[in-house]
């Protein structure tokens, strides 16, 4: 007779994809905050993006990502953000903030230097980021969690990849390229940083090669490398 399966690792990866949810959705709602404030007060902040090869416009390294041109700009990026930021905190925990950092930083960092003399801001960066990171680091590890995230984010958000290419007036296809590029690095650099997941195995998989004396229906658990 073969025991049922203990509910623990799934109830644990419940609560881990809530925590994640929970923290991208609170950063969202952060930038709701900003629009909607400035919205009210007619506050002009453009000057808080990021203006290539201008002293001032270094700050936008920092706040670039914060802020949005509209209400539209703002809608266009909410349901990738919350999507791809779950995937990467539920995902890879322990990389994900490293990951954030080299991203968001690094990303307007490049546009300083390299992109057209307008203000560039958004937090469209992060989800090309984000993106790319998730897709190839599945192709690279290979597990199943890791693929699983790398197809969902294929089916959902592969027709981005179009943004990195300038065909829209107004759009910061410099931070799409970046953002995408630093995507791809950072998955090569941190490919084994999150440890495999644990999948749950049962004896009489491995019956021919049980040496342990472990007992038919004995839950075992293994790294799925």
């Amino acid at each position: 007779m073969l025991s049922i399966s203990s509910t623990q690792p799934t109830s644990h990866d419940a609560t881990r994809l809530k925590r994640a949810f929970l923290i991208v959705f609170c950063f969202t709602a952060v930038l709701w905050l900003i629009k909607l404030v400035t919205f009210v007060f007619n506050l002009e902040i453009i000057y808080l993006g990021v203006r290539p090869q201008h002293i001032p416009g270094l700050i936008g390294i920092f706040t670039a990502p914060l802020i949005h041109s509209s209400f539209e700009h703002l809608i266009s990026n909410t349901p990738a953000l919350l999507i791809l930021g779950t995937a990467l905190i539920y995902g890879y925990p322990r990389s994900c903030w490293i990951v954030l950092a080299i991203i968001w930083l690094l990303t307007e960092i490049g546009v300083w230097f390299t992109a057209r003399p307008f203000f560039h801001f958004g937090a469209s960066g992060l989800t090309y980021g984000i993106m790319a990171y998730i897709f190839v680091i599945g192709i690279l590890r290979r597990d199943r969690l890791a693929i699983a995230l790398s197809l969902i984010v294929f089916f959902l958000y592969g027709t981005m990849i179009w943004g990195i290419f300038p065909h829209q007036p107004g759009v910061s296809y410099e931070t799409h390229i970046w953002a995408a590029g630093l995507g791809i690095i950072c998955a090569f650099m941190f490919r084994n940083y999150d440890p495999a997941p644990v999948i749950k195995r049962y004896s009489w998989e491995d019956e021919d090669n049980d040496d342990n004396g472990n007992e038919y229906g004995d839950e075992i658990h293994v790294r799925d490398d």
